[in-house]
C-alpha cells in the first residue's frame, strides 16, 4: 500500500473542493486533493451545470477568487474562439446565452480555467491532485481523523495522512466513514421550527432529486436517433408535458423558443445552454451546445441512507432516464437531428461525467442554518446577522418538491419570501470531530436551507472558507472550534478572509432589492438581465 502525507487533505475536487485547495495553498499550506472522476470542478464542469447565481453577482455578494474564475472564463473565449464583434465587446459576455445564468460555458473551458488558477501552486509543490481515487475507509483516534484510505481505478490502495481533512465530496462520503454525526433527508418542524419543514416525523429518505445531464448539439438535416432505451416505457410518462414549441405550451415545455436565435429566450434548449453559436463565427460552428435538465430529474430512489446496490440502481436509472428523454425528443417530437456529444464529457454516450447532486449528507454542526434566520415575515428589517460570518449566499430556497398547499413546486410557492443569506462559521464545524471540515453541500444546513446554499457561488465560498480555516488552524495551532469561540481568533481569521477578498456581508441596499422585489419578475432572474442591474 502506498502512503502519503500532507498538511491538508481535500477529498473531492468539487467546486468547493477546488476553492478549498486554492485558499489553503494561498496561505502557504501543502494540500493533496483527490477526485473520484477524471474532472475537477464538480457541478461547474464534470456535472455540466451552468452556474446558478443571485442577480447581483456582477456587483457584490461574491469572493474575489470566484470573480477571478468568472472573468477568466470570459477571457478564455476571447483569447481562443472566433467571436463576432458584438460578443467580443460585451463586458458581461454570456458565451452560452443561457437564461438560467449570466455565464454559461462549456465544461472543458471551466476546467481549463480552474487548472490555470491552480497551476502555480502545483509547480511550487504546494498542491498535488490525484484523480481516479475513491475514499473507502477513514482511520480515527478519538475525535480526530488520522488518515483516509483510497482505492485507485487499477485496484491499488493509497493511504493519505493529514492534519486536517476537508470533505468536499458531493454526497458527504467521509461522514459515515469517520463516524461523524450527520443528517440525511428532511427534518421535522418540531426539530427545526422551519415553516417549510415537515409537519410530521422527519424523513431521512426525503431527499432532493438528482439529474444526470446529457450534452447535445442539433443538426436538423441529419438523423442521430439513438437506440431505444430498454426502460423507455417506464420513463415515458415523465415527458408528457414536453411539446415541440413554446407556442403550444409553457416556455420550459418546448424544446426550442419561437425565435431561438435571440439570446435569453426561454426554452428547454436555452435553459442550460453551454455554447451559443450566435456569439461566435457561424461559419465555423454548426450548432449550439446544450445540456438537458427538464423532464429528467430522477426521483425514484435516493443516494444516501440506502444500500450500495440500491444507490447503484439509482445511478443507472438516472442515466437511462436522460437517454429516454433524448429518444422521446428524437422520435415522438421529430427532432432526429439531436446529437448526443460524447466529446463534451469524454463519455461514450454524451452523459455527464457525474450526476448533478442537489442534496448531500449534512454534518450535525455547532450551528445549523434554519429558514427562520432569513425569512422575511420573521425579520422584516433584514436577516439575522451572524457574528461569525465567513461569507454570503444569495439564492432563494430552491426545493424541487410539492409545497404544503399543493403547489407543484416549493421554489415557486415561496419565491420572494426570503432574504439573502450569510454563511456562519458554526455551520462548518462538526459537533464532535476536531479536524474534519466540510466544503461542499455537507455543511450544517437543513433539508430546507440546503435549497439556498447548494448553488455554485455559495459552494465556492464554503470551500474557500473551509480551506482558509484549515490553514489558519495550522498556522496558529488552534482548533476550528476554538477559532469560532474565541473572539480575538475569530476576528483574526475573518480578517484573513477579508484579505483574500471574501465578502462576509451584504450591502443594506440588497435587502430592499432582495427576492421580495423579484417576486413575479422572473424575467430579471432568468433572462440574464440581472447583469445589467
Amino acid at each position: 500500500m502506498m502512503e502519503m502525507k500532507t498538511d491538508i487533505l481535500v477529498v473531492g475536487a468539487s467546486f468547493g473542493g477546488v476553492s478549498a485547495a486554492l485558499s489553503a495553498v494561498k496561505l502557504g499550506k501543502r494540500v493533496i486533493m483527490t477526485e473520484e472522476t477524471g474532472w475537477i470542478g464538480g457541478q461547474a464542469t464534470g456535472q455540466g451545470v451552468p452556474i446558478d447565481e443571485h442577480p447581483w453577482i456582477e456587483k457584490y455578494g461574491h469572493t474575489s477568487s470566484y470573480m477571478t474564475f468568472r472573468s477568466k472564463v470570459r477571457e478564455y473565449y476571447r483569447r481562443n474562439y472566433p467571436m463576432n464583434e458584438k460578443a467580443r465587446q460585451d463586458l458581461t459576455l454570456n458565451p452560452g446565452a443561457c437564461w438560467v445564468s449570466a455565464l454559461g460555458f462549456e465544461p472543458r473551458v471551466g476546467e481549463a480555467v480552474l487548472e490555470e488558477m491552480l497551476a502555480p501552486y502545483r509547480t511550487a509543490g504546494l498542491l498535488t491532485i490525484l484523480k481516479g481515487l475513491t475514499p473507502v475507509k477513514a482511520a480515527t483516534t478519538g475525535d480526530f481523523i488520522d488518515a483516509v484510505e483510497f482505492q485507485a481505478r487499477d485496484g491499488k490502495q493509497i493511504t493519505i495522512t493529514a492534519n486536517y481533512i476537508v470533505d468536499a465530496t458531493e454526497l458527504g462520503d467521509l461522514l459515515p466513514m469517520c463516524g461523524a454525526e450527520y443528517v440525511t433527508g428532511a427534518e421535522s418542524m418540531s426539530q427545526t421550527g422551519e415553516p417549510l419543514a415537515l409537519e410530521g416525523e422527519a424523513d431521512p429518505l426525503r431527499q432532493q432529486p438528482f439529474t444526470h445531464l446529457i450534452a447535445l448539439s442539433y443538426h436538423p438535416e441529419s438523423d442521430f436517433t439513438i437506440p431505444r432505451p430498454a426502460s423507455y416505457e417506464k420513463f415515458h410518462p415523465n415527458f408528457a408535458h414536453i411539446t415541440a414549441t413554446t407556442e403550444r405550451s409553457g416556455a420550459m415545455a418546448g424544446l426550442f423558443a419561437t425565435n431561438d436565435a435571440e439570446a435569453y429566450r426561454q426554452s428547454m434548449w436555452n435553459f442550460r445552454r453551454h455554447f451559443c453559436r450566435d456569439n461566435f463565427d457561424r461559419t465555423f460552428f454548426d450548432s449550439d451546445l446544450t445540456v438537458l435538465m427538464n423532464g429528467n430529474e430522477y426521483r425514484n430512489r435516493v443516494l444516501t441512507g440506502v444500500s450500495q446496490a440500491e444507490k447503484q440502481t439509482a445511478l443507472e436509472e438516472a442515466k437511462a432516464l436522460s437517454l429516454s428523454l433524448v429518444y422521446y425528443l428524437q422520435t415522438e417530437l421529430g427532432f432526429k437531428g439531436l446529437k448526443p456529444r460524447p466529446d463534451v464529457f469524454d463519455t461514450s454516450d454524451g452523459l455527464a461525467a457525474h450526476p448533478y447532486i442537489r442534496e448531500s449528507r449534512r454534518i450535525k454542526a455547532e450551528f445549523t442554518i434554519c429558514e427562520q434566520d432569513f425569512r422575511i415575515d420573521m425579520h422584516p428589517d433584514g436577516p439575522v446577522d451572524y457574528a461569525d460570518s465567513v461569507g454570503v449566499s444569495g439564492y432563494r430556497i430552491d426545493i424541487h418538491e410539492k409545497a404544503k398547499d399543493g403547489t407543484p413546486n416549493i421554489t415557486s410557492a415561496v419565491h420572494g419570501q426570503h432574504w439573502v443569506q450569510q454563511l456562519p462559521l458554526g455551520a462548518l464545524i462538526p459537533v464532535r470531530l476536531q479536524n474534519l471540515i466540510p466544503a461542499c453541500k455537507n455543511i450544517g444546513t437543513t433539508h430546507v436551507t440546503n435549497g439556498s446554499f447548494r448553488v455554485h457561488s455559495t459552494e465556492w465560498n464554503i470551500g474557500e472558507a473551509a480551506g482558509a480555516l484549515a490553514a489558519y488552524c495550522l498556522i496558529t495551532g488552534e482548533s476550528p472550534r476554538a477559532v469560532r469561540n474565541t473572539q480575538t481568533m475569530l476576528e483574526d481569521y475573518q480578517y484573513r478572509l477579508d484579505r483574500l477578498g471574501v465578502e462576509r456581508g451584504w450591502p443594506s441596499l440588497s435587502y430592499s432589492q432582495s427576492y421580495a422585489s423579484y417576486s413575479g419578475k422572473r424575467k430579471n432572474w432568468y433572462y440574464g438581465e440581472a447583469k445589467r442591474l
